[in-house]
């Protein structure tokens, strides 16, 4: 099998820029095409980073892109992923697989029928600092989690996108869809799948104002809720308390805490790869620092601040390694970690959230899936430079 994946990019937007930079980092796969609905938009990135510009249908149907990678916003990512399989390519897609459960079903049906592979973001919990605090979860540091709390909350994503619109849009808006994946995902790689959901929601304002780019200052309509309280259940039996809202200026609360029968634990941020892990075993002890800034997914590798609102000099951001993985996997004959079983997991999570919340009672969780293995540093190794 060939060494090199060619890939071909649809949705040339605010995020592409992140897995061009991937090519810094893993060795298997490169970008060669590039496609959007806006068709200035796809010329202007094939020409800033040398690659081809065709339509969506001929990226499709291009007999020598081996993997669709759908970087769409969240609506469309179901349809991009859909016929992407049914031209035979593997796909690659954005956070969430797509914005209801019965379309990641879908996806998940057609790819096993095909036997192709299909992966979705986020990635960052194969990252140095989700990885540590899952060895040390693994080597029951602090023994069983009984319980725990999550936590996103900023004053939203108009403050530093151009284009906000959808993320408050009436079915693939919110902070659920949103950054509720990153969370997720982390605590099902750490805790296994979820059992049931209970939430509760609000809407703060009706309207917001795009802070950055060309339309800033423009006044945009809010059309779904903005602040979620959930609390889940995990299959392990551990509760976990998570709050995502775009209402909340700032907070100095840590992204997640856990708590065992022997200790806490703070695992960092899940939307980056890098962080500390933090553990206390001890009432009124010092916090013990698990670095992670040496890590092969943890080392620091943004010098500066970038156009991505959260990336600054202390962050690791290797987006792109879940794309790796996945084609290493390809080769061996694998599942691999990003695989389709667990982001359809964790999209039937987000479908619980808000149907909990909007019919006020508890959700059970149809869906299962395993909790994906420790990521070794002989796995890393055979995907990056």
């Amino acid at each position: 099998m060939k060494k090199i994946f060619k890939v071909g990019l649809v949705g040339c937007g605010n995020i592409a820029e992140t897995y061009f930079r991937a090519h810094r980092y893993f060795n298997n796969f490169k970008i060669v095409a590039c496609a959007d609905i806006d068709i200035q938009a796809a010329k202007k990135c094939a020409k800033i980073y040398k690659i081809k510009f065709m339509s969506v249908n001929e990226l499709m149907r291009n007999q020598e892109i081996d993997i669709i990678l759908n970087l769409t916003i969240p609506k469309a990512h179901y349809s991009v992923a859909i016929k992407a399989l049914r031209n035979d390519k593997h796909v690659y897609s954005e956070k969430p697989l797509a914005i209801n459960l019965k379309d990641g079903l879908s996806l998940i049906k057609l790819a096993k029928k095909k036997k192709l592979s299909i992966g979705n973001a986020p990635d960052t919990f194969l990252g140095g600092g989700n990885q540590k605090a899952k060895e040390l979860l693994e080597k029951k540091v602090i023994g069983n989690i009984k319980f725990g709390n999550a936590i996103f909350a900023y004053p939203g994503i108009q403050s530093y996108h151009p284009n906000p619109e959808p993320w408050f849009e009436k079915k693939e808006g919110g902070p659920v869809i949103d950054m509720g994946p990153y969370y997720l995902t982390a605590l099902v790689n750490l805790l296994g799948p979820a059992k049931n959901v209970l939430s509760q929601c609000l809407k703060n304002t009706a309207i917001r104002k795009i802070g950055i780019g060309p339309k800033k200052g423009k006044r945009i309509k809010v059309k779904c809720p903005t602040t979620y309280f959930s609390t889940i259940k995990f299959k392990n039996g551990t509760i976990i308390r998570l709050t995502l809202s775009f209402d909340v200026i700032s907070h100095l609360r840590n992204h997640i805490e856990l708590y065992g029968e022997e200790g806490s634990m703070v695992v960092p941020d899940p939307n980056m790869f890098g962080g500390s892990v933090l553990l206390s075993k001890k009432m009124g002890s010092d916090w013990k620092n698990y670095k992670t800034n040496k890590a092969l997914l943890g080392k620091i590798n943004i010098r500066t601040q970038s156009s991505r609102a959260n990336e600054s000099p202390t962050n690791a951001n290797y987006r792109g390694a879940g794309l790796a993985e996945m084609i290493d996997s390809i080769k061996k004959r694998k599942i691999h970690r990003c695989n389709g079983e667990l982001s359809l997991h964790v999209l039937n999570i987000i479908d619980a959230i808000h149907k909990s919340a909007k019919n006020n009672k508890r959700i059970e969780i149809k869906t299962n899936c395993k909790k994906p293995k420790f990521f070794s540093k002989k796995e890393i190794n055979s995907i990056i430079k």
